[in-house]
């Protein structure tokens, strides 16, 4: 809605030129008035003032003006009249200062090089362009130089310059290889801002003949390519592969064939740089460290934070990238580089300078003759730029002389103008960085009036609803505007209309009366004209038949209803939405002129369905909700909500009551319990339904109270247990008289916003609240405390007033009270209220600080004087913050802490200090507006505390008798250490602990050597630090002697930790699936250690399960569990003192059923093995057939026949074997079966065989890892013939290599 009394107001068709300052004229954008009115120049158009242009092409300097009259163009170059009839090659374009340099037709662009500037001028004035400096663009060869080849040793640092040639604009820059690849990069090889390519460490994949840096310069798309650099990276792998053959994995595992460096600083160089950029530019800051590994780069700005949102981190965070940068910007910025070995810094100081920008860049002034105004000429920078004006393109200084201006400083003030004061004026701000060039005209007019808005234009609102009749107009001086109802009505005036300054007539309620023709009448002292244009005013669109809520059985028909009524010169148009969206596609539904049928229902047609009436001024709607039911397979009682009560009837008439009737509609089968009346005030919000009363559902009148100014209708709604009924039909309407209010507005408030004012709030009255029209409010305040009178003001349509002027933060009594054309409210109540609240002015005083202990302090202070507060003193804060440690004598970074005391308090505690430590604090006030000045720093000192625990114990060289202790002072001394106290004492094999001894040590002292101690004892160390307060936190660590010479464990040559005695099992943990688990740990402790697995069901009474683990190996395997059971699993160490781990817990997975289908179940499977089985029982039968088929014959005959080395010691050994026997229990191995004759499995070509896992088909292994029996639990059969190498399978064996 249009604001009133607002300067620049404007609609659709109207918008505003200018708006500068009140005095000054507005002058609408209408095409033939602008045709018609005189205007000094505007440049609207003009090139870059740095303008870089292509040598190639034409020379294109562009310079656009407007003007009435037309303005002609003129040009300097390099300060003198550029002539451009004497130069064939330029031209300047029709009606238009721009000019076309030919540069394609024999003529060279360096020739025009220089400083142009465009003039255009008419006889109001002239404006002039920006100095445009035209540069053609270069891009010059690279200067050929002679590239040695780099070579360079693995983890070195390197860069390869790039240096291109100077261009302009500068290239851009990018390194390739041969095959136009970019070369890629990382934290470790980056590309600079200055082209270079940065290695910060070279591997060996970094050789390469072709690192080729290109430059391309975008004006000219050309490219210019550096010669090829050629890299060697000499890397260290083949010596250490000839060194690694010749030494054990022990001594490899410390080589390092790369040397390890801390960060070095690649760029910039130095600790410290500087760099000046300007304000709204990007600041760019770099850093490339070199080490290896490869530094990690952090940036921070000392002394506060990165700013957000414009804080961006570049090439792997080597460059800090912050965008629009201001003088708040400027500071210290630190980059760090970091690896494991240690750090490189460089502090970059940057300044933020700013070059010429506007605060307030002159406007143009259109005046009246004797009118006043003023140009204001308002800029910043760094340096701060220097302001000088000129007329028409000349220094003010010697420019004609005008008695009506008079400048003064940024400021031309121009008084009692006239028409030959028209010109434009040109202001200019420079530094050193830049200028900054705006011209703004004077133009003084003398202009009758002149109406904008068309003649007799037609305009239509609904009743009840605001009408905005335009009259736009323009005129110099100002017109006054007038409106009239009719041809000859009076001059309209009253709160019933509002005028706005733009000559706009707005009705804010129209009525069926304000149709008519009304007349704007337009006058100054040069003349006076008016204009005509039609209201009318129609009824507005309601539907008098709503739709009502529907129950439908599936598969009947509904419909619903929407009868509407309507102003009979407006075409309604009728849609249809089921749920908000467009009806569904489909035959079943029928759109009528009343209504919305709906055939066959199915159970998707449920819903909510919404008629809506549009015509071109108003719209309505009405919504029903649908319920689909499935039919009854039998006959029931339906409940259902009641139907909408009806025949609603009005008696009783009075000024504030009115008596209501109507009759019940069907409870269909539930009784009613109540009725709600509703109410819509057809004045104030039409459409809109109001709770009123509710009533027992045997109620069928009631008593209504009534407002004043209102037009009532009601409606009733009928419930029951079902729910609510549709409304009833409304009632007649029933407009109560005009009243003077009832009550005032409610939640009034004075809270000042400004140190000098006091703003005055309240919740405006409702519509019906007003009861009568013209609703205004009596705002009214007086200085609490001070003899003054009420000072008021009335307003209306505001729910806030600001009272100016006023003295900080002094209490006001306020009241606002309602008002209408028939009289005020009740006197209203009156409310405390404070004008604004200013920063308090002192600090508070005598500061006193009591130190309770070394970690806590008081804090006391003198209340400052409630006047000096000048606000609501909502407390005082206590800012302290650590100067030093008076232990360490170390500074650090300043971290202040804030204690907030909420209301008048003068005592806080200061909790959570550090012992031994200077601190200093200050206090101040604080009120709404913010903190006051802080108190003096006041210093004080926390007494010594008890120390720290030490930092760390170590304990080295056991020897049979002596241990050497060694530890770090405590981190947190907290004092002057004194002394350090050591106990310790003996644990034997059972864990108990021996006699303690004492040991008090000097506090200069870091080690200490205990001799006389026992071979091969476990001794608990405690030690700890002492202040003069008294002994800190102890730690505690425990070491054992080694045996003597006889010992089983013997110290390790140059040994200088301490092993211990005993295994140390930890970190069991266990990788469950369904039947099986992985059981793994770690070890500490002896070598050569036999290891078992207990296991056993968690919180059963059963004896543990153990297991026997194979060999030194730190894992286990665990089969045969039972699916979805919790196990309890530990692991031990046997023959010393069978030490064991901690225990663990696990769960089995749950038995899963496979989807896919079981091979030992299918027909063909079983059929396949079947046959297997019968082939195989075959061949024994032939086997068998075969070696008895001649019956006993003497073995020497065999032996002769077949002379075999190995069946004749194997007769030697036995010589009771005459002949071959059945029995086969005792026969040998040979040298053909799966198991050697030394009776032990060898581990062949596979690490993971079963003689690492302890398993086998039928086997067992002993605890040394030898196999017995053979892998079918039978020994392997002997050939029947002595000429066979291999005899004939067991059905056992046949079946293991089948599967």
């Amino acid at each position: 809605m249009m604001k009133k009394k607002s300067l620049c107001a404007s609609r659709a068709s109207l918008v505003l030129f200018l708006c500068q300052m009140i005095s000054s004229l507005d002058v609408p954008l209408d095409s033939k008035l602008l045709e018609e009115l005189s205007q000094p120049p505007t440049i609207t158009q003009q090139s870059p003032k740095d303008y870089i242009v292509d040598p190639r092409e034409n020379i294109v300097i562009q310079c656009e003006a407007k003007g009435k009259p037309p303005p002609s163009f003129s040009w300097t170059r390099n300060g003198t009249h550029f002539d451009i009839d004497k130069d064939a090659q330029v031209t300047m374009k029709p009606n238009s200062g721009t000019l076309v340099i030919n540069i394609m037709n024999g003529g060279k662009a360096e020739a025009y090089e220089g400083v142009y500037q465009c003039t255009a001028r008419n006889e109001r004035g002239a404006a002039i362009s920006n100095n445009i400096v035209i540069r053609p663009s270069r891009s010059p060869l690279w200067t050929k130089e002679k590239l040695e080849p780099n070579h360079v040793r693995e983890g070195d640092s390197l860069v390869l310059h790039c240096r291109p040639p100077v261009g302009l604009p500068p290239p851009i820059i990018f390194w390739m290889d041969n095959a136009f690849q970019r070369l890629p990069q990382s934290e470790r090889v980056s590309q600079g801002l200055n082209g270079d390519l940065y290695f910060s460490n070279v591997q060996p994949e970094d050789t390469r003949e072709d690192y080729i840096c290109y430059a391309r310069f975008n004006h000219t798309q050309t490219i210019q390519q550096k010669q090829p650099i050629s890299v060697k990276v000499f890397s260290m792998d083949s010596l250490n592969d000839t060194i690694a053959a010749n030494l054990s994995d022990t001594d490899i595992y410390g080589a390092k064939p790369v040397t390890e460096r801390q960060p070095v600083l690649l760029t910039p160089t130095g600790s410290t740089s500087t760099k000046v950029e300007l304000r709204g530019n990007v600041l760019l800051l770099e850093c490339i460290a070199a080490g290896l590994p490869t530094p990690v780069i952090r940036w921070i700005k000392e002394g506060g934070e990165l700013p957000a949102n414009r804080t961006f981190f570049e090439n792997f965070k080597k460059t800090l990238k912050i965008t629009d940068v201001s003088e708040a910007d400027s500071g210290n910025y630190k980059c760090i580089a970091r690896n494991t070995l240690g750090s490189a810094h460089h502090v970059i100081s940057v300044t933020v300078k700013a070059a010429p920008y506007w605060i307030t860049a002159p406007r143009n002034l259109v005046l009246s003759p004797g009118e006043h105004g003023n140009l204001i000429c308002r800029a910043n920078g760094n340096p701060k730029p220097d302001i000088s004006w000129l007329a028409n393109g000349v220094p003010i200084a010697i420019a004609p002389e005008d008695p009506s201006r008079k400048v003064d400083g940024d400021t031309i003030i121009f008084s009692h103008v006239q028409e030959r004061s028209s010109a434009v004026y040109q202001c200019n701000a420079s530094n050193e960085y830049g200028y900054l060039l705006a011209n703004a005209f004077v133009n003084v007019l003398a202009e009758p009036p002149r109406i904008l808005t068309p003649a007799n234009k037609l305009y239509q609102v609904i009743a009840d609803s605001p009408a905005l009749l335009d009259c736009a107009y323009f005129g110099s001086p100002k017109p006054e505007i007038e409106w009239f109802k009719g041809v000859k009505g009076s001059i309209l005036r009253g709160n019933e209309y509002v005028f706005h300054d733009n000559g706009t007539l707005e009705i804010p309620v129209a009525q069926k009366d304000s149709t008519g023709t009304y007349t704007c009448v337009a006058r100054n002292e040069l003349g006076k004209t008016q204009n005509e244009v039609q209201l009318e005013v129609k009824d507005p669109t309601m539907i008098i038949k709503q739709p009502e809520y529907k129950v439908i059985q599936r598969y009947g028909q509904v419909s619903f209803e929407c009868i509407i009524k309507h102003d009979s010169t407006l075409s309604p148009t009728v849609i249809w939405l089921k749920d908000n969206d467009e009806l569904p596609d489909d035959e079943r539904f029928l759109v009528g002129k009343d209504n919305l049928t709906i055939m066959n229902v199915t159970d998707k047609d449920d819903g909510t369905y919404t008629c809506i009436v549009n015509t071109t001024l108003d719209s309505v709607s009405a919504s029903a909700v649908l319920t689909v039911v499935a039919a009854p397979p039998t006959p029931a009682i339906i409940y259902a909500r009641p139907n909408p009560p009806f025949d609603l009837e009005l008696t009783g008439q009075l000024e504030r009551s009115i008596e209501l009737s109507w009759i019940p509609g069907d409870e269909n089968n539930s009784p009613i319990t109540s009725f709600v009346i509703e109410y819509e005030d057809g004045l104030h919000e039409p459409g809109v339904w109001h709770y009123q009363t509710e009533v027992p559902g045997t109620q069928t009148t009631v008593q209504l109270k009534l407002s004043p100014y209102v037009n009532y209708s009601f409606r009733v709604i009928a419930v029951n247990e079902i729910g609510r009924s549709q409304p009833s039909e409304p009632s007649e309407q029933y407009l109560t008289k005009s009243a003077s209010p009832d009550e005032n507005p409610s939640n009034v408030q004075g809270i000042g916003s400004e140190p000098d004012n006091l703003v005055i709030t309240w919740e405006s009255l409702k519509g019906f609240q007003s009861n009568g029209p013209g609703l205004q409010y009596k705002v009214s305040w007086r200085q609490k405390d001070v003899d003054d009178e009420w000072t008021s003001v009335i307003v209306a349509n505001v729910s806030k007033y600001i009272v100016s002027g006023t003295p900080t933060f002094v209490p006001y009594e306020i009241k606002v009270q309602a008002l209408n054309d028939l009289g005020y409210a009740p006197e209203p109540s009156v409310v405390i209220g404070h004008s604004g609240e200013d920063l308090p002015m002192v600090a508070p005083g005598n500061v006193q600080v009591f130190v309770i202990n070394s970690t806590l302090a008081k804090v006391h202070w003198d209340p400052v004087p409630l006047k000096t507060v000048r606000g609501h003193l909502q407390g005082y804060k206590v800012y302290y913050w650590k100067v030093q440690s008076l232990s360490r004598r170390s500074r650090r970074h300043v971290e202040k802490k804030i204690l907030t005391f909420r209301g008048n308090k003068t005592v806080g505690m200061l909790p959570g200090l550090e012992p031994y430590s200077s601190y200093k604090l200050n206090v101040r006030v604080v009120n709404g507006k913010g903190e006051g000045p802080a108190s003096p720093d006041k210093l004080f000192r926390t007494p010594e505390g008890v120390p720290g625990s030490p930092s760390f114990l170590k304990i080295t060289n056991p020897t049979l008798d002596s241990l050497t202790l060694e530890w770090g002072s405590p981190t947190h001394p907290n004092g002057v250490l004194t002394s350090y106290i050591l106990k310790f004492q003996p644990i034997n094999n059972t864990h108990e602990l021996g006699p303690l001894v004492e040991i008090r040590i000097p506090a200069n002292e870091s080690s200490l050597i205990l001799k006389n101690l026992n071979y091969s004892t476990r001794y608990k160390f405690y030690f700890n630090a002492q202040t003069s307060v008294g002994s800190g936190n102890q730690i505690t660590e425990e070491a054992v002697t080694i045996m003597d010479e006889a010992g089983i464990l013997r110290p390790a040559v140059g040994a200088g930790k301490v092993q211990p005695l005993y295994p140390r099992i930890r970190n069991v943990t266990t990788a469950a699936a369904e039947t099986y688990a992985n059981i793994s740990w770690e070890y500490e402790g002896p070598d050569h250690a036999n290891f078992y697995v207990e296991y056993g069901v968690a919180g059963s009474k059963e004896d543990w399960k153990k297991e026997i683990v194979n060999g030194s190996r730190s894992f286990f395997v665990l089969k045969g569990l039972t699916p979805g059971t919790t196990y309890k699993v530990r692991v031990g160490a046997e023959g010393l003192s069978g030490f064991r781990s901690s225990e663990d817990v696990f769960e089995t997975g749950p038995a899963m059923a496979s989807r896919q289908v079981d091979i030992a179940t299918q027909g063909w499977f079983i059929g396949l093995m079947c046959a297997v089985a019968l082939l195989i029982l075959i061949l024994l039968i032939v086997c068998f057939i075969r070696r008895n088929k001649g019956g006993k014959y003497p073995v020497k005959e065999k032996e002769d026949a077949h002379a075999d080395p190995e069946i004749q010691p194997m007769k030697e050994d036995d010589g009771t074997f005459g002949e071959y026997s059945d029995a086969e229990d005792h026969k040998p191995l040979k040298k053909g079966s799966r198991t050697p004759s030394d009776r032990t499995v060898k581990k062949e070509d596979s690490d993971d065989s079963l003689v690492d896992y302890g398993e086998g088909v039928n086997g067992q292994f002993n605890e040394d890892g030898s196999f017995i029996g053979q892998y079918s639990g039978k020994k392997e059969k002997e050939p029947a013939e002595g000429n066979e190498s291999s005899e004939a399978p067991s059905p056992v064996n046949a079946m293991n290599s089948f599967v």
